[in-house]
């Protein structure tokens, strides 16, 4: 798909992240965006352009400086044709002279431009302007809300409780083998599981024009940089050694989320306008280095080092993306409606939102067992801010090449959608009943002990 890898590749830390143009040409602007956010970015901006403006002048210099040794090597020749000898090696040292000054701004243009990018790289994204304003999730507006919570004449179970019950779940054995964080689906949870990834596979495959792909589970660094993952976010995920060599540490890692791989699939390419938008749908284990404080919320299958989902990617022309945006979270919510569990969809406000978006939806379905809701999607639309990363655009029909818009959304995550299920279709004697659309892939209408 698409044309071949473009030449003149950038590597991954020369990567422009925002438009360095827009921040020049509107800086109030983009210094107003991102104190939206709340975390302090606003304040990088004058070191940013001052970095920006020394590579600028040093650029500016050198070009002058080489038209100067042009001018003087076309003396030098002339003089050595006259035979002027004295006078075209007193030439001659004035080019070396001249080639000294321009080495050394060179070396202080890359500095500058090194130390830019390396700061470009920790700025988020631009929150859009239709994002609500506020400092965290207690400011997420409310969009809408899907059914009612479920009413039960018993007390409603915990899907700890119905796990180990019903044998889903062997957490024990799980901590023995890998420590806290970690599941070990036994018989009909290992069943429930997988049939829950190939519903949502074949959801989003034959219903909502998917391309199935099943990615790399280990990615190099490039992938994490190019989705906006790293650096800030660096701490938080798998790196992987081969063997006992520890100076390969770092090469590769565990994917965090199929967003990694997927969104990375057309990096440093130019695809054809014509085959856009593309879209993707992924199944992987994810592996989150960082899973939550220890304490309340973190027994059982809420908060886990590694976990199933099934991952929506779209690149999209930039005029189209917020329409997909709301597709994508239709097709997402989909998934919950056809399950029978009620959900809520909020707006992610400035000081919530994901380092690389520029506008989230949080799907939060209802879990009885826990008497709260619990995030299983989360859709975003990056607009270009992790195609700039990856150097990843499309040529238009009148030759002009682009940077398109990505987003990403969960399609969705488990373990969480496991816990809401068996949660919300508990039935008194302890068993579960499975929804309709599940029943063809799972081979049965209930579990029971």
């Amino acid at each position: 798909m698409g044309l071949p890898p473009c030449s003149g590749r950038l590597h991954f830390l020369n990567s422009r992240v925002l438009d360095i143009k827009l921040i020049r040409e509107k800086t109030d602007f983009v210094r107003q965006r991102l104190a939206t956010r709340g975390a302090g970015d606003d304040a990088k901006i004058d070191q940013l352009l001052k970095l920006d403006e020394q590579r600028r002048k040093s650029l500016a210099e050198v070009e002058t400086l080489k038209s100067l040794r042009n001018r003087v090597s076309k003396e030098i020749g002339a003089l050595m044709g006259q035979k002027k000898i004295a006078e075209a090696e007193a030439k001659k040292a004035e080019t070396k002279n001249l080639g000294d000054q321009i080495a050394a701004l060179d070396k202080q243009s890359a500095e500058a431009e090194g130390a830019r990018d390396a700061l470009m790289l920790q700025l988020p994204n631009l929150p859009h302007e239709s994002v609500a304003l506020g400092k965290s999730a207690d400011d997420n507006p409310e969009i809408r809300v899907f059914g009612s919570k479920m009413e039960f004449a018993f007390k409603p179970r915990s899907h700890v409780e119905l796990c180990e019950s019903l044998k889903l779940v062997d957490f024990a054995r799980a901590a023995k083998l890998s420590g806290s964080g970690f599941l070990l689906y036994t018989n009909w949870g290992a069943r429930l599981e997988r049939a829950l990834i190939q519903f949502l596979l074949d959801l989003h495959i034959t219903q909502h024009e998917y391309t199935e792909v099943s990615p790399p589970l280990m990615v190099g660094e490039q992938c994490l940089v190019g989705v906006g993952q790293f650096p800030k976010f660096k701490d938080q995920y798998y790196g992987v050694a081969e063997g006992d060599d520890a100076k390969n540490l770092g090469k590769l890692y565990l994917v965090p989320t199929a967003e990694t791989p997927v969104a990375n699939i057309h990096r440093e390419e130019i695809l054809p306008e014509k085959e856009l938008p593309i879209k993707y749908c992924a199944y992987t284990p994810c592996f989150r280095g960082e899973a939550g404080a220890a304490g309340v919320g973190t027994r059982g299958m809420i908060r886990v080092h590694q976990f199933d989902k099934v991952e929506l990617i779209k690149i999209v022309k930039p005029e189209q993306s917020y329409d997909e945006l709301e597709t994508m979270v239709a097709n997402a919510e989909k998934v919950l409606q056809l399950l029978g569990l009620h959900y809520r969809v909020i707006l992610l406000c400035t000081g919530d939102m994901g380092f690389g978006s520029a506008k989230t939806y949080d799907i939060e379905v209802w879990a009885p067992g826990q008497g709260s809701y619990l995030e299983v999607s989360s859709c975003s639309n990056c607009e270009d801010f992790q195609s700039r990363r990856m150097n990843m655009r499309f040529k238009t029909e009148t030759g002009d090449n682009k940077f398109p818009h990505i987003l990403n959304g969960s399609g969705t995550a488990l373990a969480r959608l496991f816990v809401a299920l068996v949660e919300t279709h508990q039935q008194a004697d302890g068993s579960v009943q499975i929804p309709e659309a599940l029943q063809p892939y799972l081979k049965t209408a209930r579990i029971t002990a």
